[in-house]
């Protein structure tokens, strides 16, 4: 989402590694990210060392779940002291793991994070998370959820057009040798699904108007 969930206004830089708001902790967990950028990548910077450190030590990447609670852990200490103040962002994390499957998370600046099927942070989110709880399935496969994800951000968003050089949509997936795999989509692959969102709109509106003309 722009400034969401799987994406956000973007410098036109796509690549697999990071992007303004979209961060690859490990090859199983990414990051978005909502808030203040500088507390974002020392939070960031924390979470890659610290799964690293869990592969060096026990030659396994670190379950989702642990390394989130560390880096929460490390965020609510500095809520408890004066003389200093809380990192002042927002994570959504997805993860995947041998244990848990494919998970998501989303973390606030007080340290607190909780698990869910969708969510959304940033601004305008009370709206995104109120259509996703309408629209998001539990059948939905990669494809349909990114383009649900564009059609919840083209009914939220402040600007009045997507286009693909605002946004940035990142992906955790498992590849056909069942390792997962984090994914930047690039800009061509943003403007098919832009296309299909748009088409897809059209029809419903159609379609309401269809059934407007038939109440009456």
């Amino acid at each position: 989402y722009q400034r969401r969930v799987h994406g956000s206004e973007s410098n036109g830089r796509h690549s697999d590694t990071s992007c303004e708001k979209m961060h690859k902790l490990d090859n199983h967990i990414a990051a978005a990210v909502a808030g203040l950028n500088s507390d974002a990548n020392i939070l960031i910077n924390y979470a890659r060392v610290t799964a690293q450190r869990h592969s060096l030590t026990f030659q396994e990447p670190i379950p989702a779940e642990q390394l989130i609670q560390s880096l929460c852990d490390l965020k609510q200490g500095y809520t408890q002291f004066g003389g200093q103040r809380p990192f002042g962002v927002s994570f959504l994390f997805a993860g995947w793991d041998c244990y848990l499957g494919f998970q998501l998370y989303h973390s606030d600046p007080s340290g607190n994070y909780s698990a869910w099927k969708a969510n959304s942070i940033g601004s305008n989110s009370a709206a995104a998370v109120s259509m996703l709880k309408q629209e998001w399935k539990e059948e939905m496969n990669i494809e349909e959820s990114i383009l649900l994800a564009m059609k919840v951000l083209s009914k939220t968003m402040d600007s009045s057009s997507l286009s693909s050089d605002k946004l940035e949509f990142s992906t955790v997936t498992l590849g056909s040798d069942l390792q997962p795999k984090f994914h930047i989509l690039t800009q061509p692959e943003l403007e098919k699904y832009l296309t299909k969102t748009k088409e897809i709109m059209e029809q419903e509106l159609k379609e309401k108007e269809k059934s407007k003309e038939g109440a009456k």
